[in-house]
This record gives C-alpha cells, sequence and structure tokens, in this order.
C-alpha cells in the first residue's frame, strides 16, 4: 500500500569542521559537499529504498527540478511535487570530528505547498494507505486531518520540534516518533510521558542507547539497543529510521522486526557521510553485520 509523505526537499550543504562552532566564533572547514537532503526527501528515499510505494507530495523552486530527478531515480513517485516562483528549500550542515551536527535551515519553497496540492495527492489515497508528516513543511495540520477522515495511517516524525506544531497534530495522529529530547520537550509542554499520550504507538529514540517502543493501546513497551557501530555522521539517522520503520509496517512486519530493521538501516547510516543520497537499500540493511 502507498505511503503518501508531506515533506521537505532541501539541498544540502556539509560543511566539514573541527568543532561545532561557539557563539562569535569563525571557523575555517576543511570540506565541503552537497547533495539531496531535507527531513522528507531523506525519508521518502529511506522507505523506497526499504520497499514502499512512496509518494512524496511538495515543492521546489525552478533551481530544484535536480531534486525531483534524484527523488525519481532512487524510486520516489514524484507527480505530487510543485515547481514554484520560490527558491528551493537549502540546510547549512556543519558536522565536526565526532560526528555530531549542527543545521541552519531555509524553508524556502516547502513553505509554499498549497492545499489544493495536499487535496489532489491525498484524494488518490485509500483507507489503510499511511500519510507520513514532519515540520519541515507548512499544511501539516490540514493534511493529517484529511488523513484521518480518509482512514489513513497517519505517523509524525516530530522534527525539527515544535511543541505547538505536535499539539495541533496530535488529535489525528496514529504514529508518533520522536527522539528523547523532543520527548522530553512535549513532556514539559503537555505534561504527559510519551506513554500517556493520546496516540496509539509511540516510538523514542535514543541514539547509542538505541530505542523504546510504547503501544499505548495495549499498555505495553519495549526497548531495543542499539547497534555497535562507528559513527561517522548522525545527519539522516533519525529519517532513516523513520522511512524503514514505515515501510516494514507497511509490507505488514511485526512491530519487533520492524524495529530491529531501522535501526539496522540507521546504525549503517551513521557510519556514512551525507543525507539522501547515501541512504542504504534493503539488501545493505539485510545483509549488514554488526
Amino acid at each position: 500500500m502507498p505511503i503518501y509523505n508531506l515533506g521537505s526537499i532541501n539541498a544540502d550543504l556539509f560543511y566539514r569542521v573541527p568543532h561545532l562552532p561557539l557563539p562569535g566564533e569563525t571557523l575555517t572547514a576543511s570540506d565541503l559537499t552537497t547533495g539531496l537532503g531535507g527531513k522528507g526527501a531523506n525519508m521518502s528515499v529511506a522507505a523506497a529504498r526499504a520497499g514502499a510505494q512512496l509518494r512524496h507530495i511538495g515543492a521546489v523552486g525552478p533551481d530544484g527540478r535536480w531534486a525531483v530527478d534524484r527523488l525519481m531515480e532512487y524510486g520516489v513517485d514524484t507527480r505530487h511535487i510543485a515547481i514554484l516562483d520560490v527558491p528551493t528549500g537549502q540546510a547549512v550542515i556543519m558536522v565536526d570530528d565526532a560526528g555530531e551536527n549542527s543545521i541552519i535551515l531555509l524553508s524556502g519553497a516547502n513553505g509554499q505547498i498549497s492545499k489544493d496540492a495536499i487535496r489532489a495527492a491525498l484524494s488518490e489515497a485509500s483507507v489503510g494507505d499511511t500519510l507520513l508528516l514532519q515540520n519541515e513543511t507548512n499544511g501539516q495540520a490540514f493534511a493529517a486531518q484529511m488523513g484521518k477522515e480518509l482512514g489513513l495511517r497517519v505517523a509524525y516524525a516530530a522534527a525539527p520540534f515544535d511543541a505547538d506544531a505536535v499539539q495541533a497534530v496530535l488529535p489525528y495522529l496514529d504514529f508518533l516518533i520522536l527522539n528523547a529530547v523532543e520527548a522530553a520537550q512535549l513532556g514539559e509542554a503537555m505534561g504527559l510521558a510519551p506513554q500517556d499520550l493520546p496516540i496509539r504507538h509511540v516510538v523514542v529514540t535514543k541514539g547509542s542507547d538505541g530505542a523504546v517502543f510504547h503501544d499505548n493501546q495495549a499498555k505495553t513497551s519495549r526497548s531495543f539497543p542499539a547497534l555497535p557501530t562507528k559513527v561517522v555522521d548522525t545527519t539522516g539517522a533519525g529519517d532513516t529510521f523513520t522511512g524503514y520503520i514505515l515501510a516494514a509496517l507497511d509490507r505488514g512486519l511485526p512491530i519487533p522486526q520492524a524495529m530491529q530493521l531501522a535501526s539496522r538501516a540507521a546504525a549503517l547510516m551513521v557510519s556514512r557521510h551525507g543525507t539522501a543520497d547515501v541512504i542504504p537499500d534493503l539488501k545493505e540493511v539485510q545483509d549488514a553485520r554488526f
């Protein structure tokens, strides 16, 4: 069944720095690479490489046609990506020698997606399809409500985190994915722990400490350990995890297998430099040894 992803598309500019800059500090970068990125694009590529039928809903500027072509090469259905008369989104990503990163975003076309475009894309969906959202585009609450009314499984990756954005889509969600910091921030805003949220399934990722799956309907939780790997760059790891777990669930895999597959994909991802262009495919993930 298809996964519809209302997601951002960015041109990523990666600068290699000795450490993340302090306020007022000027650093000399040792390397610059460019590529396809944006949390939405990363998730779309990950889901497509994991075997899902991925239909991306988004927008780029005239300078972003290459990004649409790249998504097509990776198996993403791009019919619902508009070309608008505004710049394509951009991310300036600084990565240090420990693999940690700091990111500056320009929303660009990602913030100009029309309701008509979302409506047209979702009009093709069927009951049981999946709608994926994250916080780098406009139209999230509108799409979430429409997805719920159409009987879709509505999933939300709560990044970049904004408590108001999460609470706006919360009534329509079936599946929420967030990291430990985001979970703490949401807890402060709502006074609820992840296992107490009014959402059926919640996943909290914890980096090297693994991830926790909360089935809030069954009132159960299960921890999954992280896999040992050399961390080169953490950029895109969470997006890869999200794309893989939703693709696995879409194929009917049970939660434990879906979590394990997503964890393997994320572990491979952090061992590589880059974002969408280096997301591993399903065979790589299945064959990898840790």
